[in-house]
């Protein structure tokens, strides 16, 4: 990692073009991503798109769907699994990418291009079984059979905490089904972005097949998604964005002939209950664990902890020892738990939900910047939180852990489903009957029961929520590729 972190490190400050059918374009200006590390170090420079370019980004993937959609599926398979294998020559270069642009430390690096792997591997083996449907009933003197079919162009948009693995799931998904795409990377991690669509080219992917379009979304994200060549939209990103997203696409414009497509995964407000049954120690390890990875920068971050009355204040002492415990400092040296936050305005309004949770309880440990030239945080614990205070109901995406008394496991479960999210959710018993009163009713996307409550991995966690949270795609599950096809039945008569 520090051979690879050297060499990433030198090619710093670059200034990248746009990518349309393989054409590198210039943009209306450029706009810097910097390292949340150090700020002053320049990640890379990066074209701003205009909404013209946007336009041309989507009709030049329409007009090359057609051929992309007529590749031999088996090509398509081999391609994505030639990605994969590059991904993971390329392993440590791309660690060091999210190590120095996302501000994720070591381990969440080698976390996110982990999942990126195995999201390529495991949607080349789902498509197998696409290309080749289950046999369908058969009537008498007919031959029945049902085909999957890709959809058209999509617009590809993922979020700045999962740079490299939520873009190539959501990219890979839909170009491995015969879609056509247009990557709009996040404004925080361009840079990442644009290594990855260097990566589809060198395994072999048409540069027709997909633009890279960075920029503001405010700026060329509407002209994305309405555009009426536009056939389905895949967002990862916050809930208001996302509502946006969906009003806007369900609006159709001249020269549109379908319902466009929303797969949104728009964020959480996750608790892991804590039962009077409980061991302790691990519900606190646990909590912590899911509250402080990546800075609590993930949407399936714990940032309730619902505990039963009985161990509320032995459960906060072991929280508060177990959290005092964590470092913060710059994601690029090894052995800190927590790295920086994404920018400037994210620690603001960070330590504005602080000074709320202040106000609305009791701080515990924390609840302030942490020493360094990054965007650093103490790592906050808020007791005596109400179900009406803030910080128990709105996302706040950062390294701060709300703590609510239940009275028993039946209050515990009404408080975790108190929210207008629904993503994940865990909860820490020894008792069969509550575990079983959890599986039925704590209303969740992903459930985990005596676990963390983050780290769904691919395959075995088919990850998407409920409500706000989005349209529970679950991404890296079974399901997932059928969010890019559409089924063709077809009976003839023999």
């Amino acid at each position: 990692m520090q051979d690879a972190l050297a060499r990433v490190r030198s090619q710093l400050g670059k200034e990248h073009d746009i990518l349309i059918s393989g054409r590198a374009l210039k943009g209306s200006g450029t706009f810097a991503s910097l390292n949340p590390s150090h700020p002053q170090e320049i990640v890379g420079h990066h074209q701003r798109a205009t909404v013209e370019q946007a336009r041309q980004a989507v009709e030049a993937t329409f007009a090359y769907f057609p051929t992309w959609s007529a590749t031999p599926v088996e090509q398509r398979i081999q391609l994505l699994v030639r990605a994969a294998a590059l991904l993971r020559e390329r392993k440590s270069e791309f660690n060091a990418w999210l190590i120095l642009e996302a501000g994720k430390n070591w381990v969440e690096a080698e976390a996110d291009t982990c999942e990126a792997i195995d999201f390529c591997e495991y949607y080349a083996r789902r498509m197998e079984r696409h290309a080749t449907p289950e046999a369908l009933v058969q009537m008498p003197g007919e031959r029945d059979t049902m085909r999957y079919l890709p959809l058209g162009v999509g617009i590809v948009i993922p979020p700045w905490n999962f740079p490299l693995a939520i873009l190539v799931g959501m990219a890979t998904a839909a170009l491995v089904c015969g879609n056509t795409v247009v990557i709009k990377p996040s404004s925080d991690t361009p840079t990442i972005a644009v290594k990855f669509a260097e990566l589809l080219l060198d395994a072999g992917f048409p540069p027709e097949c997909f633009a890279f379009l960075p920029g503001s979304g405010a700026a060329i994200g509407d002209a994305l998604v309405s555009h009426p060549r536009t056939r389905f939209i895949s967002f990862t990103g916050s809930r208001d964005v996302g509502l946006h997203i969906n009003q806007l696409a369900a609006q159709p414009v001249k020269g549109q002939i379908w319902i466009k497509r929303v797969i949104a995964e728009m964020g959480g407000k996750d608790a892991i209950v804590v039962d009077s049954e409980a061991d302790l120690d691990a519900a606190a390890a646990g909590v912590v664990a899911s509250a402080y990875g990546f800075q609590g920068q993930k949407c399936s971050a714990c940032s309730r902890a619902i505990v039963d009355a009985s161990l509320y204040d032995a459960f906060l002492e072991k929280v508060k020892a177990r959290v005092e415990r964590l470092r913060v400092g710059p994601a690029d040296e090894f052995g800190f738990d927590m790295g920086p936050v994404i920018n400037e305005r994210a620690r603001r309004t960070i330590l504005e939900y602080i000074a709320a949770g202040k106000a609305e309880g009791r701080l515990i440990t924390g609840g302030d910047s942490a020493p360094g030239d990054g965007f650093l945080l103490q790592p906050t614990v808020i007791a005596d939180i109400d179900v009406t205070a803030r910080i128990f109901q709105e996302e706040i995406f950062g390294p701060v852990l709300a703590v609510t008394k239940a009275r028993d496991f039946e209050d515990a479960l009404e408080l975790a489903n108190a929210t207008e999210y629904g993503l994940t959710g865990a909860v820490y018993s020894r008792n069969p009957r509550k575990i079983q009163a959890a599986k039925d009713r704590f209303f969740v996307g992903n459930l985990y029961i005596n676990r963390k409550c983050t780290g769904a991995m691919v395959g075995a966690h088919p990850f998407g929520g409920f409500n706000m949270s989005g349209t529970d795609s679950k991404a890296g599950g079974p399901d997932y590729l059928l969010q890019f096809l559409q089924a063709k039945s077809i009976a003839e008569k023999i």
